[in-house]
């Protein structure tokens, strides 16, 4: 997983904003299309593209892009290292 991917699949579940305007730095619920809905997609965005099951606890104490992007690398390298 890359970091250009990940903001690319995060910026598809906006309909309105402009995906230029989704960076790391983003905080995602100061973007006005921002609703618990799109808190769901993101949670199934997870899933579907990264098979890691994000909590809605730690979506909730997520403020950037980049939290939910750590929080994806970290829960991957601990599957792995689980693998071994």
């Amino acid at each position: 997983m890359n970091i250009e991917e990940f903001i690319k699949n995060f910026s598809e579940l906006f309909e309105e904003t402009d995906p230029k305007n989704i960076t790391l730095s983003a905080r995602f619920r100061d973007i006005d299309e921002w609703s618990s809905l799109l808190g769901l997609a993101v949670i199934a965005m997870v899933d579907r593209s990264y098979h890691i099951k994000l909590t809605g606890l730690e979506l909730k104490n997520a403020q950037t892009v980049e939290d939910i992007f750590k929080i994806i690398q970290l829960r991957k390298s601990d599957s792995q290292a689980a693998a071994w």
